[in-house]
């Protein structure tokens, strides 16, 4: 379980964040929506420590993020996976070396361990026989699934996914947004999601909060999501809309 409480950031005179509260539920894929610049990856950033909020609180099971010392957030990090928007691999690496790279980082285990964990993750998302390739040699939708096997080669119990979708077609979306539910549901991983991709919501969205200038203004899951009253949220499902209309 995540609790965000009241999170509030400022750059300059801007208010990216004003007050935003919320829970994310083990075992369950959320969805952080919004339209560009409404503080979505500013929100994720400061949950995964690489934004440190102006005030609020991010508890981990209970565990508060922000004040803990400088071992309980250690501890708490190694319990994070994060897939980050561009899939962020080393081109100067095989894709198996990109997987086992935590590994390498953050434990003690053996050589042998580690190839055999970095290639259970990848046979896991798919990917059995493309360890020793490099990520110029496979797909823009291989490097999100190269990405997904990094962020739990550590057997995490929370998974970060910003814009997992950005940049491929609607049916590689849809492959990615499957697998981040298979493994969510598999593993019972806390997974949150940054997204504005329609398909995402209408699939995986057990859990949708919406963000418009910096606050939450709707909060609900997929079935009724195109029912909302909220006016803003309803011009940014309409707006999405007229987007995969034009990309058929």
């Amino acid at each position: 379980m995540i609790e965000i409480k009241n999170i509030e950031k400022t750059f300059g005179d801007r208010h990216v964040l004003a007050g935003i509260s919320g829970s994310f539920e083990p075992g369950k894929t959320t969805l952080v929506i919004g339209t560009s610049g409404t503080g979505k990856s500013v929100l994720l950033k400061c949950m995964i420590g690489l934004v440190k909020p102006d005030k609020g609180e991010v508890l981990y099971d209970g565990r508060n993020f922000l004040t803990g010392d400088l071992e309980d957030q250690k501890a708490i990090r190694r319990e994070m996976g994060v897939l980050f928007q561009g899939s962020a691999l080393f081109d100067s690496k095989t894709v198996l070396q990109n997987v086992r790279f935590p590994l390498d980082m953050l434990t003690d285990l053996s050589e042998k361990e580690k190839v055999d964990r970095s290639q259970e993750c990848l046979q896991r998302v798919g990917l059995g026989d493309a360890g020793d390739r490099m990520p110029s040699e496979i797909s823009g939708g291989m490097k999100k699934r190269v990405g997904i096997a990094r962020a739990i080669v550590l057997n995490p119990k929370y998974l970060f996914c910003d814009e997992p979708n950005s940049g491929l077609d609607p049916l590689t979306s849809i492959k990615i947004d499957q697998l981040i539910s298979e493994i969510t549901e598999e593993y019972q991983i806390t997974t949150v999601v940054i997204t504005h991709d329609m398909n995402s919501m209408m699939e995986i969205g057990e859990k949708i909060m919406f963000l418009h200038k910096g606050k939450k203004v709707w909060e609900g899951n997929s079935n009724s999501l195109i029912h909302s009253d909220v006016k803003e949220l309803n011009e940014f499902i309409n707006a999405n809309k007229l987007i995969r209309e034009m990309e058929k």
